[in-house]
């Protein structure tokens, strides 16, 4: 009895984490890829700021930082349609982008807190996917406290 409950237990730890794996990536297969263009999130230098000095670009630069930039574009997203579609948004920004990485949790929390605000905390949890490991579940755990 005791040889069979271990198998079982081996076979699971085994096989729960390749179909973990490949339900997310079969997840984000069905993702429609081409409804942003690269230009939405692209950043430039303007010219008059490419000559000055990098402590002058930094205290005269009015352009915010790119994950700014994302962070109010998902905000928006998430009001206007749902929390999963923001997070699918952060995934795929963050995948075009790998600088944006850095930011993810950050992002991915801010967007739990604000689903919690717009939807509850029940229904926010629902729209959780495993984006930035757990952050989006942590900013809905941080507004039900």
């Amino acid at each position: 009895m005791n040889y069979t409950a271990r198998r079982i237990g081996r076979t699971l730890a085994l096989v729960l984490p390749v179909v973990l794996v490949l339900s997310g990536t079969l997840a984000v297969t069905h993702v429609s890829w081409t409804t942003q263009g690269p230009s939405d999130s692209t950043l430039t230098a303007s010219s008059s700021n490419a000559s000055s000095p990098a402590g002058e670009d930094a205290k005269n630069n009015k352009r915010r930082a790119p994950e700014e930039v994302l962070r109010t574009k998902l905000l928006s997203e998430l009001q206007e349609k749902d929390p999963g579609i923001a997070l699918t948004h952060l995934q795929q920004a963050i995948h075009e982008r790998p600088s944006l990485a850095k930011h993810c949790v950050s992002l991915a929390r801010s967007l739990g807190e604000a689903a919690v605000r717009a939807y509850g905390p029940n229904r926010a949890q629902s729209f959780a996917r495993p984006v930035c490991d757990t952050a989006y579940a942590t900013g809905v755990a941080t507004m039900q406290g």
